[in-house]
């Protein structure tokens, strides 16, 4: 239902108080300032700026629940999230996910990326929700697109030697396509049990899947051939 009325009308009028039951979930669940204290882990988490259309990156040591919210939020649901008088949108308008932070800021070459948008349908779209949909999963993945063929790119000359300084990345996909394009676009609202379970098997089994067959080519060579892919 919720998916629908979307499309008739804006969150600012059926949610005029903005509650969000995600951020009280997230209040309980996660311990921000640990999370900002502790700096072991590299966090990098991206949102949309609403006015510049630019992506906007935020490091483990400044995340809180907004910003949480920021790069996750689906315009036509939520409203847009306010940071230090700036708007924010969901992160995979501009990179989906940004892979840049990972490039300049860690030392490792490996890059693991999950994927969790379809990138093929083999349906034709012919009703305006599924139009809408369609648009939204394509909008998401063109991001992703134009940073590996950047970094297909980037490899290419530092291996013809075209390039003296720079580090060739090594990506890994992690995916279940012919599974997720069989779920419709109001799925990402699914929040019942039996579907989280349903996705945590599936996901747990083809990390499984995936490890067992590359987990000894990181660090030497890519697993996914970037121009097949993504040109």
């Amino acid at each position: 239902m919720m998916d629908a009325l979307s499309y008739f009308t804006s969150p600012y009028l059926y949610n005029p108080l903005n509650y969000n039951p995600l951020r009280v979930v997230l209040e309980e669940v996660v311990e921000f300032e640990r999370l900002r204290r502790e700096g072991t882990i590299k966090l990098f988490l991206c949102a949309t700026d609403v006015r510049s259309g630019k992506v906007k990156v935020f490091k483990a040591d400044e995340i809180g629940a907004d910003h949480v919210l920021a790069s996750t939020c689906l315009p036509l649901l939520m409203q847009a999230v306010k940071i230090d008088d700036e708007l924010y949108w969901d992160g995979g308008f501009s990179g989906n996910p940004v892979v840049f932070p990972l490039v300049y800021e860690c030392k490792t070459r490996d890059i693991v990326m999950v994927h969790l948008t379809p990138a093929e349908r083999p349906e034709i779209p012919f009703t305006s929700h599924a139009i809408m949909n369609r648009m939204q999963e394509i909008g998401f993945n063109a991001a992703l697109i134009r940073e590996m063929r950047a970094v297909a790119f980037i490899n290419k000359r530092l291996e013809e030697g075209k390039l003296a300084e720079g580090k060739q990345m090594l990506i890994h996909v992690i995916e279940a396509e012919d599974i997720i394009r069989e779920f419709p676009g109001s799925s990402r609202l699914n929040n019942g049990w039996d579907f989280l379970c349903h996705l945590f098997d599936v996901g747990r089994e083809r990390a499984g899947e995936w490890i067992d067959a590359n987990f000894d080519r990181l660090g030497i060579e890519s697993t996914v051939d970037l121009e097949e892919k993504y040109f």
